[in-house]
């Protein structure tokens, strides 16, 4: 028996923050393959961003602003009749939040409101999916963190999370928006940049011979989640957000099998050219949680998701993506 095709995004009105980040990118790509009309907020060009190198962005609607713009994103949501929002637009990176704090406060928490505010006003707007993150938790003494536990962000970017989290549910609970909230693990995945993070600093440095560099002693535990997976379950989200016991939500994405982060970059060399290489270990991070990993049982039992790729599956297909992206590089 041929299963039937998924056709609830085809045709469907889809606006998307941070479309040309890392997890925006691959959601963009899957809504756009799935007959969504898209439309992405873009703040900054980012050339070797996989949506314009997939050459998707061609194939949306782009709209230039800042998130923070409350004129910009009411124009946006009703110029283009949007049903669905994804509110991935963020500054993500924790060390930039450490140093810098006021953008990422900017970003992350005035952004959200705003996006929200513009929401609750637009008459078309059915369905909201907004990201906050396992940081919202802070460090919490029990593991794995469940979506009952209290939100206790003590650095800059856990801070942003927690509160960004925070004011969704109050949209939510007040003015009834159908609004609900991903917590995700870290995720990894071809296109991601930000060279000083974990997976794509390491990946880089293997396919170059080099010694990949850990910023903590190695010992700090993590939940890593595929990109691919993420993108699966911000759909499911979406998709189930009619229902009320999903509205004014918070689900946990994650895979349930934490790592530390010496054990990933192992992970990460066995799967590369250069399995002999040993990390350099600086031992210099700070304001990090130690250990922080995820309990997905709600969305698995409401939303019917779990990740569908193991952790070497998602790190063969990111290390591919990367040598690819090396060797474009080298080629110009």
């Amino acid at each position: 028996m041929t299963e039937k095709p998924n056709t609830f995004w085809l045709d469907r009105p889809v606006f998307v923050t941070g479309c040309t980040g890392l997890l925006g990118s691959w959601l963009t790509i899957a809504l756009v393959n799935a007959g969504a009309q898209v439309v992405g907020l873009v703040r900054d060009e980012v050339p070797h961003s996989h949506l314009r190198r997939s050459g998707t962005i061609e194939r949306i609607t782009v709209v230039r602003g800042d998130v923070t713009d409350i004129a910009l994103m009411e124009r946006s949501l009703n110029e283009y009749e949007i049903e669905t929002v994804f509110h991935l637009a963020a500054q993500t990176i924790v060390p930039i939040a450490n140093r810098a704090p006021l953008s990422t406060f900017d970003t992350n928490i005035r952004g959200t409101w705003t996006l929200l505010e513009a929401a609750r006003r637009s008459p078309t707007v059915r369905r909201v999916v907004t990201a906050s993150s396992d940081k919202a938790y802070g460090a919490l003494p029990t593991l794995p963190y469940t979506e009952d536990m209290p939100l206790r962000g003590a650095h800059p970017y856990d801070v942003s999370k927690s509160c960004a989290d925070l004011i969704a549910q109050a949209y939510a609970a007040t003015y009834n928006l159908p609004v609900a909230v991903t917590r995700c693990a870290n995720l990894y995945g071809g296109g991601d940049l930000n060279w000083n993070r974990i997976v794509p600093g390491t990946i880089r440095s293997a396919l170059l011979g080099e010694r990949p560099v850990i910023r903590s002693d190695g010992s700090p535990q993590r939940d890593y989640l595929y990109v691919q997976d993420a993108v699966r379950a911000y759909l499911a989200l979406a998709e189930h957000l009619h229902r009320p016991d999903v509205q004014g939500q918070a689900f946990n994405f994650g895979t349930q099998k934490p790592l530390t982060a010496l054990e990933l970059v192992r992970t990460i060399i066995a799967l590369t050219d250069h399995p002999d290489l040993e990390p350099l270990i600086l031992g210099e991070a700070g304001h990090e949680i130690q250990d922080q990993y995820l309990d997905s049982t709600k969305a698995q039992r409401l939303l019917g998701w779990q990740p569908a790729h193991t952790l070497e599956e998602g790190l063969r297909e990111t290390i591919a993506w990367y040598r690819d992206f090396l060797c474009d590089k080298e080629r110009r």
